[in-house]
């Protein structure tokens, strides 16, 4: 694990909830895109040290619909940066841990990720994020 690339924040609505980051806290919005293989709309923030990354569902198949439904609205995962993301889920399995797709899938900003099984993670959903083109996001 390289650094912490981003917070998942889960919402109902980017269009409701980004004036609550760029005008209360002062934070700038970097850019928003559809990732329609996550079911999500997806805002990123820039927080100085870290990117905050808003998840809006797009459909009843998304596991943030799916998220809120049984938590509500806040965090949902966080996001580490690695490099050889194939090597990094290989190790991790070898440590017992599970991982929460065979292959990486296409995420948000050009990135690669997978997620680690919550359970093995003490409740927390930590997510590998791989950037494949250096230059997005």
């Amino acid at each position: 694990m390289n650094r912490v690339d981003h917070i998942g924040i889960a919402v109902k609505s980017i269009d409701e909830r980004i004036t609550y980051y760029t005008e209360t806290l002062g934070l700038q919005l970097l850019k928003i895109e559809e990732v329609p293989s996550q079911h999500v709309r997806v805002a990123f923030i820039d927080a100085g040290n870290v990117k905050l990354e808003l998840l809006e569902p797009t459909s009843e198949e998304s596991a943030i619909y799916q998220h809120i439904e049984k938590r509500g609205e806040g965090i949902q995962h966080i996001a580490f940066g690695v490099t050889g993301i194939r090597e990094r889920m290989q190790e991790l399995r070898e440590k017992g841990i599970r991982i929460l797709s065979e292959e990486p899938k296409p995420g948000a900003g050009g990135a690669e990720v997978a997620f680690l099984h919550p359970k093995d993670s003490f409740g927390v959903l930590y997510e590998l994020c791989e950037k494949v083109n250096k230059g997005d996001e």
